[in-house]
């Protein structure tokens, strides 16, 4: 049983690198991320003194707003890419059962979010505090207190939002449709969340850009004192979308 499961894995990953698109989307994401990053700490340099909790790894890693969505594409075009192609009905008539082929499309995702996620996230921090100290700005060390957690954590909060774009992706079928959903959720809904109903406030302890966003900060934000558990919160929608799409997946037709 594994063995097949392994061949579905290495196939989906020689697919996704063999597309131009992953390694563009990829290097936008250095690019960009690290980019953002520089420009935010010469900012966030001449703004320090006048700040009340000055958390030079939080300001570091604020990267994370636009990344989350490059990252997003690559999770999406996963999918919606083959759909695009036509290249499901072939990938599916070499993997028939369509959950294992969709399992192993989480699985790649997954890696490679995960890999592409933890690196940005290091070189956002080191760029960071570089920029800083170059001004002699108070700066953080890797090694003080909180400061691995919320550079790791950050790693895998873009790893969730990769593995939610998945899902996005399954149950839309289309790149730009899956893009516009998840744009609404960690832009548009955060935006207005002071006009929902108070029964429903409690959504955003764990929303992305409010609740599992507080996990990029080592200064503790009374709103949201719990970043761990907020981002908990955040994989568990993750994975009700994956369960949904993997529901869909297996009864639809392409």
């Amino acid at each position: 049983m594994s063995a097949p499961f392994g061949r579905s894995v290495r196939a989906e990953w020689i697919k996704l690198r063999s597309l131009r698109s992953t390694w563009y989307t990829v290097a936008g994401l250095f690019v960009v991320g690290l980019g953002i990053t520089a420009l935010s700490m010469n900012a966030a340099a001449r703004e320090y003194a006048t700040e009340p909790g000055w958390d030079p790894t939080g300001r570091s890693l604020t990267s994370y707003i636009v990344a989350q969505l490059v990252i997003g594409v690559l999770g999406i075009l996963v999918v919606t890419s083959e759909f695009a192609t036509g290249l499901m009905r072939t990938s599916l008539l070499a993997t028939p059962r369509r959950h294992r082929l969709l399992a192993a499309k989480v699985v790649v995702a997954a890696a490679v979010a995960v890999v592409a996620g933890q690196v940005l996230m290091f070189a956002a921090f080191f760029t960071g505090q570089a920029v800083l100290s170059a001004q002699e700005v108070p700066h953080a060390a890797i090694g003080d207190p909180g400061v691995l957690p919320a550079v790791t954590g950050g790693g895998l909060y873009l790893a969730a939002i990769a593995l939610l774009a998945v899902g996005l992706g399954t149950l839309v079928r289309a790149t730009a449709g899956a893009l516009a959903i998840l744009v609404g959720i960690v832009f548009l809904v955060p935006a207005l969340a002071g006009l929902f109903p108070a029964w429903l406030q409690g959504i955003f302890f764990y929303w992305p850009t409010l609740g599992a966003a507080a996990i990029f900060k080592t200064v503790p934000d009374p709103t949201f004192p719990h970043p761990w558990l907020n981002l908990a919160g955040l994989c568990v929608g993750v994975a009700v979308v994956l369960a949904a799409a993997f529901a869909v997946f297996r009864r639809r037709d392409v």
